[in-house]
Order: C-alpha cells, then sequence, then structure tokens
C-alpha cells in the first residue's frame, strides 16, 4: 500500500522537529538508522546531496567551533583554535543536517513531481480559509523544489544553475500549460501514520 504524498512530505517535516528536541545520544542513534535506509534505497541521490552539500557542512563546523566560548582544541593555538564545545555543537548540528538530507533524498525518490504537488496541495488546505490560493502555491514550492534539486543533482555551479532556471521560466512563460493533480484518498494507514505522528511530536516536544 502506497503512502499519500502528502503523509509522506509529514513525516519528513515531523522528523526535523524531532531532531530538534530529542537528546544527542537518541539524535546520532536516529541520524545514523536514517543516514543507512537512505544509503539502501536512495544511495545515489544522497551522495549527490551529500557532495553538493559538503562545504556548508565543514562551514557549519567552523562557525561553530569559533564562535562558541570554551575550552580550545589546541593550546598552543590559543585564541587561534576552535573550542571542543563549539565543535561538538556543531557536530550535533552537523548531524541534523546529514538526517535532514537523507531524509529529503528518501523523499525525493519517492515523489516525482506530480506527486509532491499533489502532497503540498493537500497540504495548503488551510490557506484557502485566508483567500490564498494553494494550487497556485503548491506549484510554484513545487517547481521550485524540482529546479534546486535538477541543478544539484546535475553538479553544475550557481551561476549556470540560476542561468537555467531562469531560461525555463521564460519557456514556460512563452507556453501556456496546464498542470493537472491527481489526487489521492487518504487511506488507514495514512491516518494511522498521521496520529502517529502527531503523537511521537508531543512525546518529544513536551
Amino acid at each position: 500500500m502506497r503512502l499519500h504524498p502528502a503523509t509522506q512530505i509529514l513525516i519528513w517535516c515531523v522528523l526535523l522537529m524531532i531532531m530538534q528536541f530529542i537528546s544527542p545520544d537518541r539524535l546520532l542513534v536516529a541520524g545514523a538508522c536514517i543516514l543507512m535506509l537512505a544509503f539502501m534505497v536512495s544511495r545515489h541521490k544522497l551522495v549527490q546531496l551529500l557532495s553538493r552539500t559538503r562545504w556548508i557542512m565543514f562551514s557549519l563546523c567552523l562557525i561553530y567551533g569559533y564562535t562558541t566560548i570554551g575550552t580550545p582544541v589546541s593550546q598552543v593555538l590559543g585564541d587561534l583554535s576552535p573550542s571542543v564545545e563549539g565543535l561538538a555543537d556543531g557536530g550535533l548540528q552537523l548531524m541534523r543536517l546529514i538526517a535532514a538530507l537523507a531524509g529529503l533524498a528518501i523523499l525525493l525518490d519517492r515523489l516525482h513531481r506530480q506527486a509532491l504537488m499533489s502532497g503540498l496541495y493537500c497540504l495548503f488546505a488551510p490557506l484557502s480559509c485566508f483567500g490564498l490560493s494553494r494550487e497556485r502555491l503548491a506549484v510554484r514550492l513545487a517547481l521550485t523544489l524540482h529546479y534546486a534539486e535538477a541543478g544539484m543533482l546535475r553538479g553544475s555551479s550557481w551561476q549556470d544553475s540560476l542561468r537555467s532556471l531562469a531560461a525555463q521560466n521564460g519557456q514556460q512563460a512563452a507556453e501556456n500549460r496546464t498542470m493537472e493533480l491527481t489526487l489521492h484518498g487518504f487511506s488507514w494507514l495514512d491516518k494511522l501514520l498521521l496520529v502517529a505522528m502527531v503523537i511521537l511530536l508531543w512525546q518529544v516536544v513536551r
């Protein structure tokens, strides 16, 4: 039984929130499990996502290492040395980022663009109460994620990605395109997982 796209997106979002509240020990265990799962089912996409964000990860550790007051890693370097506490905090944030990317790799590997739009369309339903068009928001966000992922996995520079995105937007503007969303019903498994996610999130953040 295939899960509803909205359910899969919500599971990833809840995963991100839970990672912010659990203890470091549980974070390491959960992060390692998610990373192993992503490596088994979405290895190619995971490796590419991690490769394209390696400088962000490196910068994250440096920022925490040099902005957190604590014991210097090297007494010889003194103030020029990163702190032990900063590197530890940076390592935890790095694990959260890796777990998020691992979950994203699984999500994007399972959901094609139409399914992603369908899931976002369902999740944006409450916005209709405020007079906002959930159709427009779902299509724009899904296309943004699609092009960002395509540029990242293609290995192009950010300048090339911007030029490619501008060209694609110009081509779409020149064409009168109609997109059809396939709406799926929520199965009993979707409802059960959503309830479980809410209970799990409540137990973690309370």
